[in-house]
């Protein structure tokens, strides 16, 4: 069924693919955007189009969250692609890319093929899979990338397991240029980080836990990019922490690599010191860092170093977070609060509201080679309707994902999303 023609009146629309930032209106119809901008309101719309006055809100393009983790297949009482859809049209996030480590880990075809029929039938939001790059993301046998990728895998990944065999990740980085894939890697040396559970110093050894330097990720970053340069790979970083990351991305860039980076929404505006006494809550793999490291990560999104921010969200139960902090599991959901936590960079004054939003928005979908994440002309109707100066406290029996592990919790935020629109049609938000 078509979608009823739609107007969004009296915005501030901000389109950072087009580098828009003015007041004006969005009209979309037949599920697309057909105006956006100054300029909307001039060109007049179609007889019987809703006109929804947005009372000077900000309208933008739908969020684009490549750092998803779903329980379906395999842990649905984690997480369902209906929960997860259904927490991502709360938070602004029109475009979710899973991660491959479910139960089967997505390594097939045919579970690239059953991930997009059941977001077919039972997601809200727009649900894009990315594949195992070893079977079984076990880090040893090589996927069928040019398969995986013809069954509809946008990008290949190990997930949360990085691979530490150098020779295989050469042979993968080689396949996955041949087939033009995107490679996005989780860089955590397991054998540096071994059983910490903390970023390595004067935090954990009060608390009296094992640590996790932060030379685990640096390594296995420059080691990749080694590769890179040694294979022409297209690279992404999944989730960096660190200031010697980001500057290792940096030269990279300026070598003229083939690379990007993204980081999570946790290590832009949380530290260690927000674990507090034993949240498990905060337990996350990179673990969270200092308030310098932090500080460095956001002036590294700040200059264009970094290109992507991440929910992370990963949604775990009651059995695997009530634990002794050591024993917790790693994880947070974040689909809900993506863009909320976001936009306390922007009213901190460390972030360009248009930064944050691409960002978000058009940077991982030109990564990924989607065509949203912009109200271009002609472009899905995927729309985020915002306020940026609206209070509200998270309430977690609020929450629509099956888990409730949020960092948040309680948190007070500034910034609430008004209306999420999902090809042309308006969503419980």
């Amino acid at each position: 069924m078509t979608a009823t023609p739609l107007l969004l009146a009296n915005a501030r629309v901000i389109d950072p693919a087009r580098d828009l930032d003015a007041p004006g209106a969005v009209l979309l119809v037949d599920g697309r955007i057909a105006a956006a901008g100054p300029e909307a309101l001039n060109q007049g719309a179609p007889e019987g189009t809703e006109i929804l006055d947005v009372e000077g809100a900000v309208v933008a393009p739908g969020l684009v969250d490549m750092g998803v983790t779903v329980g379906e297949p395999g842990a649905e009482h984690r997480e369902t692609l209906a929960s997860a859809s259904l927490a991502a049209a709360a938070g602004g996030v029109t475009t979710i890319v899973t991660a491959p480590g479910t139960d089967p880990a997505i390594d097939d075809p045919a579970l690239v093929d059953f991930v997009l029929r059941r977001a077919r039938d039972t997601a809200c939001v727009r649900v894009h899979p990315m594949a195992a790059l070893t079977k079984g993301l076990q880090g040893t046998e090589m996927s069928e990338i040019g398969l995986l990728k013809e069954a509809g895998a946008v990008a290949f990944s190990n997930g949360s397991r990085s691979i530490t065999h150098a020779g295989i990740m050469r042979r993968l980085m080689t396949y996955a240029r041949d087939f033009d894939a995107l490679v996005v890697h989780h860089t955590e040396d397991p054998d540096l980080t071994g059983a910490g559970v903390l970023n390595e110093g004067l935090n954990a050894s009060w608390k009296g836990l094992p640590a996790a330097p932060r030379e685990a990720e640096i390594i296995m970053l420059e080691r990749d990019l080694r590769l890179v340069a040694l294979t022409g790979a297209r690279y992404h970083a999944a989730a960096l922490s660190c200031a010697d990351s980001a500057e290792a991305i940096r030269a990279a860039k300026r070598a003229g690599r083939d690379v990007t980076a993204a980081i999570s929404i946790n290590h832009l505006t949380l530290n260690e010191n927000d674990i507090g006494p034993y949240r498990t809550f905060f337990k996350m793999a990179p673990p969270l860092r200092t308030e310098d490291e932090r500080q460095a990560m956001v002036a590294a999104l700040a200059d264009g170093t970094l290109d992507v921010i991440v929910s992370n969200h990963d949604p775990q139960d009651v059995e695997t977070k009530r634990l002794p902090f050591a024993e917790a599991a790693d994880g947070a959901i974040g689909l809900e609060t993506l863009l909320a936590a976001g936009l306390r960079l922007v009213h901190s004054g460390d972030i360009a509201l248009s930064r944050l939003l691409a960002a978000m928005t058009c940077n991982p979908a030109r990564r990924l080679g989607l065509d949203v994440g912009t109200l271009a002309p002609g472009a899905p109707g995927d729309v985020v309707v915002f306020d940026p100066d609206r209070p509200w406290i998270v309430d977690k029996q609020a929450i629509r994902s099956r888990a409730k592990n949020t960092p948040f919790e309680d948190a007070r935020f500034t910034g609430r999303v008004l209306h999420t629109i999902v090809a042309g049609r308006r969503l419980a938000t």
